[in-house]
């Protein structure tokens, strides 16, 4: 199965990629894409929407963070307009 999760990367300040990963793989271990990226103290939300949106119709499952960072950027707003 799976998952967005986000994937630490920084050393001093935590910049957090947002990545296709499998379940079973850790953390930091090989992700199938990566599909944006988040930064908390600037506050930047970088998404790349069709990959997202491929891996979500394949079944993928956002983790709790990664679905508040998703709706906090009105992800799902866009998805329900371009389903109608």
């Amino acid at each position: 199965m799976v998952k967005l999760r986000l994937k630490r990367c920084g050393r001093k300040q935590a910049i957090y990629r947002i990545v296709a990963i499998d379940v079973r793989s850790r953390r930091e271990g090989r992700d199938l894409q990566k599909v944006g990226f988040y930064d908390p103290i600037k506050n930047q939300i970088c998404l790349n929407v069709p990959a997202i949106l491929y891996f979500l119709e394949k079944g993928a499952r956002p983790t709790r963070t990664v679905s508040d960072i998703l709706r906090k950027a009105e992800f799902f707003k866009d998805k329900e307009r371009t389903l109608s």
